[in-house]
């Protein structure tokens, strides 16, 4: 058997994507690639109906939008500190619990991990959010338990946990001349996460580290519910979100609801979910409107237009122009418009809460925004034109500065001790 190499691999298993660095004895962290050259990939996983293969990645993506017969599993750490976590799900002909699910999408990361290194890594530290779960320490605990007990599942033998937003500011200090307060901001997909820290270049080598750390705050708001969000507000009314039906009574949203969140998409395909949205018929005025939601359901549309409500986020945020949502899934030349103006309108309640818990972080850690030396972001969704506009006016004067989105907090993992 070949031996473990002497090193800690840093994991940040994420509710979008996933990163994985190794610091070996050289002291210096190195991200491994996981598809080709790319340093992150979707956390995601495809069971293949036809073959009865399983693909990961950007190809379990690929394989789903290209149609192939199977099912789409996304947003797996969202379901950490659920009551779904031990509740199986049927793949091909047989029942899979998501905690299974999990642990295999970590066999493949371990697998990568050892072709990348050699042989296989020994010692790991996850990355987890501030809170797994709001407001219910109980659960939360139940989260952190059933990640350690996949990781450990697929063969590591030594397993820590991290503050991943702690883990971003490990990362960031290395590149610091100078002592500095720092507010680190690290947007998910799932949560999003605060530390008010001190770092410096005299900082690095010391083992405790708690006295540097002032205050940490976070809220289980991240990229999936921004996109959520929009597929509310902007595709499901094509489907019969918010119609007035004959009697001038909202159709019940529940279904649009379950339709717009990654981890419940698949449960609306389940035939009784499909005949109870036939009975919606009767709340409908519109006929057509229910035929598209019929059409959705039982051609498994829902995680192609989850999909296609991302890329236009994407796609407005980054060039700050009006874009379209791409609906021809459904009918030919069907789409929605996604603008600049609706971002800021259906994305401001969510960022309020966002900004209030990096407020109430700061607040906690006895300081004001003057004390701040700077604003350090990562994670995909730090990336949101909308809120690295919100950002600024919140903290006038702190000078913001872009980490590596993907790859810092998997960076700063394999520094944590």
């Amino acid at each position: 058997m070949t031996s473990s190499p002497v090193g800690t691999l840093g994991i940040d298993f994420g509710t979008s994507n996933s990163a994985m660095a190794w610091l070996g004895p050289e002291g210096s962290a190195r991200l491994i690639p996981l598809e080709g050259e790319a340093l992150a990939m979707p956390t995601a996983v495809f069971y293949n109906a036809e073959d009865h293969s399983t693909h990961f990645r950007r190809d379990a993506i690929k394989h789903y939008l290209e149609g192939t017969e199977g099912r789409l599993i996304r947003s797996l750490k969202s379901l950490l500190g659920s009551p779904l976590l031990l509740e199986t799900t049927q793949i091909g002909h047989q029942q899979i619990s998501f905690q299974d699910i999990i642990a295999t999408f970590l066999a493949t990361l371990r697998e990568r991990a050892t072709q990348s290194l050699g042989s296989a890594p020994r010692r790991v530290v996850m990355g987890r959010p501030v809170h797994f779960v709001d407001d219910d320490p109980e659960r939360d605990a139940q989260a952190e338990a059933s990640l350690r007990q996949a990781v450990l599942s697929v063969g590591f033998e030594e397993v820590s946990f991290q503050l991943e937003p702690i883990a971003a500011a490990l990362d960031y200090e290395r590149r610091l001349t100078k002592e500095s307060t720092v507010l680190v901001v690290d947007l998910g997909g799932g949560t999003s996460d605060f530390t008010v820290v001190r770092l410096g270049p005299g900082r690095i080598q010391s083992l405790d580290r708690n006295a540097d750390i002032f205050a940490t705050t976070g809220v289980h708001i991240g990229g999936t519910d921004y996109d959520r969000q929009l597929n509310l507000a902007q595709v499901m009314p094509l489907l019969g979100y918010k119609h007035l039906g004959p009697e001038q009574r909202e159709v019940p949203s529940r279904v649009f609801f379950d339709l717009a969140t990654w981890h419940l998409i698949h449960w609306q395909y389940q035939p009784k979910a499909i005949a109870h949205a036939q009975t919606l018929r009767s709340n409908y005025s519109d006929a057509r409107l229910h035929e598209r939601l019929m059409q959705v359901l039982t051609e498994r549309h829902g995680h192609h237009i989850a999909h296609e409500v991302e890329q236009a986020k994407i796609r407005c945020s980054m060039s700050r122009a009006n874009t379209a949502i791409d609906l021809s899934v459904i009918a030919r030349d069907l789409q929605a418009h996604l603008g600049v103006a609706d971002m800021q309108a259906h994305l401001h309640d969510l960022l309020a809460r966002t900004l209030a818990c990096a407020r109430e972080c700061v607040q906690s850690a006895g300081l004001s925004h003057a004390s701040l030396n700077a604003i350090y972001l990562t994670g995909g969704s730090s990336a949101l034109s909308s809120f690295q506009q919100a950002l600024p006016a919140e903290f006038a004067g702190v000078p913001l500065l872009e980490g590596d989105l993907f790859g810092g907090v998997a960076l700063g993992l394999a520094y944590s001790r």
